[in-house]
């Protein structure tokens, strides 16, 4: 029953792709408000010689060569994986001859303004140069450290953009898909590769809309571009075999024995080929997945394998980069229980909402064979929303809070619990203040925090971040020496409060220099990045405020943010008229150290 169930869905979908590309990628995907496979980032972009120069920001590494062209001259061997998550050679290229397009004019979307949301000003990159802004994207490291910056880098990412200059909108969606991709936003990227009529899709998109359709387990959207991509690459030439099986045409096996002629694929990577064309109509094959020789998990394995409900074994996510997690964590396919295990990590990288969050464990609380520990997580967070008592909602949410075991889970429980906390009303002195704090922070409940001013105390860290996260800037004349948090990160502590401080305008700009010497943030310092940041902060650049911003928190974890860091981005966020998200990273940035 459950094959004929994944069967019926993965032909309708393909079914629904073949006959209207462009009208399907006109429908938008829910708004979600929460580097490919490998720790190693893509080669950054050569930079043309009229380009600007690069910001100084931390180096990328180098990707993988994308897998070789493989032709009937090949020899014999085993083949390489199909395909790796690895972006294209920055080669330009000219617009693919448009093939007879089928909706009429007024219905075509425009290459000059592209996106699936209004979650961004349109005009984020105005007098922006494109291919700056392209070589900042190729070059940015994900996930970065704060779960604020990520939200707010994906809400830009995912608008209708105006194309900047001196770049194809089509390539420009691209490059946004492929760091969508490397944040572990896989629905984002997909919706934003798809903005692009299929007609219009250049070689660079093309390859880019192959792996979100992997990364989103969805192989049917491989369909509206798999006729039309010739044999230059492998997974192309396999993704025609799949669709034929898909639709249920006769061609499956004609298409299927000229792939094994020219060794285009072999081994797990065209099991599980085999396995999605199995799933259409009038199909014959029983497929049956080895994982046994399999050493590396690549994005074809894991699209393949999670659209047609093959497990994956534990110890390949092993092999992949972080951005996995949120793959694994948006993949409907993919069981709740397995989805609970990475979600909370999700959630504090900014894939996931608090929302989203307590729906699954909602889920979790209602669906059968649930391992025991996200059992217990489930009627844990019902208590912490309607317990009988404070006492029973307060240990309801510790329980929640000690049980996670590293410290971007920790982080995730405190979204999790980030409604239940602001359900609490304040009295007296709260053991738990800094925690629940720090728990309705997580999600944007700045107001709602404030009400507990009075009950918390006075130089501890609930009382830092109240002060940064007050929307009615409640940190006038505070000064960073009345911080005195405890614990092993106090002197860090204290420096990131002067910093955001100082950030927030919060420290008067004639004693900025000698405090910030004071506290051992040197505010005053200069260097490419700060320059490119002063510069985009004095033409108004939103966007390019906002990468420039993420280039400089790019980090493992708040302990690797240098505090100065934090002093330029918080300022050059409120300087464009993001104060919220300021605010926001502030109080992040005492939360999780």
């Amino acid at each position: 029953m459950a094959t004929s169930r994944t069967r019926r869905a993965l032909v309708a979908g393909a079914a629904a792709l073949a006959i209207g590309a462009a009208a399907a990628a006109q429908q938008r995907p829910e708004s979600l408000l929460p580097p490919g496979f490998g720790d190693n980032a893509p080669t950054p972009v050569p930079s043309p010689s009229t380009s600007p120069a690069a910001p100084g920001a931390p180096a990328a590494g180098t990707a993988p060569a994308p897998a070789p062209r493989v032709t009937a001259t090949t020899p014999a061997g085993p083949l390489p994986p199909l395909p790796p998550l690895v972006m294209p050679s920055p080669t330009p290229s000219a617009t693919p001859a448009a093939p007879r397009y089928e909706m009429p004019a007024f219905a075509r979307r425009s290459l000059a303004q592209v996106g699936p949301s209004d979650s961004f000003a349109a005009d984020a990159f105005a007098g922006a140069d494109g291919r700056y802004v392209e070589r900042l994207m190729r070059q940015l490291s994900a996930p970065i450290a704060s779960r604020w910056l990520s939200i707010a880098l994906r809400r830009l990412l995912a608008a209708e953009l105006v194309t900047p200059a001196h770049v194809n909108g089509a390539d420009f969606a691209a490059e946004r898909a492929w760091l969508l991709l490397r944040m572990g936003e896989s629905v984002t990227a997909r919706a934003v590769a798809q903005s692009v009529d299929a007609d219009r899709v250049t070689p660079k998109l093309r390859q880019i809309w192959m792996q979100t359709a992997l990364a989103t387990a969805d192989p049917g959207a491989l369909c509206p571009l798999a006729a039309g991509a010739g044999d230059s690459e492998r997974g192309w030439i396999v993704a025609r075999a799949m669709c034929a099986g898909l639709t249920g045409t006769a061609r499956t096996q004609p298409l299927l024995a000229e792939i094994r002629r020219r060794r285009v694929a072999s081994g797990i990577d065209l099991q599980l080929a085999q396995k999605v064309m199995g799933a259409g109509l009038n199909s014959r094959q029983a497929i049956t997945i080895e994982w046994a020789p399999v050493t590396e998990l690549t994005a074809w394995r894991f699209g393949l394998a999670t659209a047609t409900g093959v497990p994956i074994p534990a110890e390949l996510y092993a092999t992949v980069g972080s951005q996995v997690t949120g793959w694994r964590a948006l993949a409907p396919a993919i069981p709740l229980g397995e989805r609970a295990a990475v979600a909370d990590r999700a959630a504090a990288m900014g894939t996931l909402s608090s929302a989203a969050l307590v729906d699954l464990y909602a889920a979790l609380g209602d669906a059968e064979e649930v391992p025991a520990p996200f059992a217990r997580a489930a009627n844990d967070l019902r208590d912490a929303y309607v317990g009988d008592s404070l006492d029973t909602r307060l240990g309801a949410m510790t329980r929640l809070w000690d049980s996670a075991e590293t410290p971007a889970a920790r982080y995730g429980r405190l979204i999790l619990t980030a409604r239940a906390a602001a359900r609490l009303l304040p009295a007296g002195e709260v053991e738990q203040a800094d925690r629940l704090i720090a728990s309705m922070l997580s999600a944007g409940l700045d107001r709602t925090a404030q009400r507990w001013r009075a009950h918390v105390r006075a130089g501890g860290d609930a009382w830092a971040m109240l002060l940064l996260a007050d929307p009615d800037g409640g940190a006038r004349g505070v000064s960073a020496a009345d911080y005195a948090p405890g614990g092993a990160n106090a002197e860090r502590k204290k420096q990131l409060f002067f910093a955001a401080l100082a950030g927030l305008g919060d420290v008067p700009a004639a004693d900025l220099a000698e405090a910030g010497e004071r506290f051992g943030v040197p505010v005053a310092t200069a260097n490419n990045w700060t320059r490119a940041l002063d510069r985009a902060v004095a033409v108004r650049q939103q966007g390019t405020v906002v990468l420039l911003a993420a280039v400089g928190l790019q980090a493992n974890g708040w302990g690797g943010v240098p505090p100065a860091a934090l002093y330029r981005v918080v300022a050059a966020l409120r300087a464009v008229g993001l104060d919220g998200e300021a605010r926001m990273i502030a109080a992040e940035a005492i939360a999780r150290l």
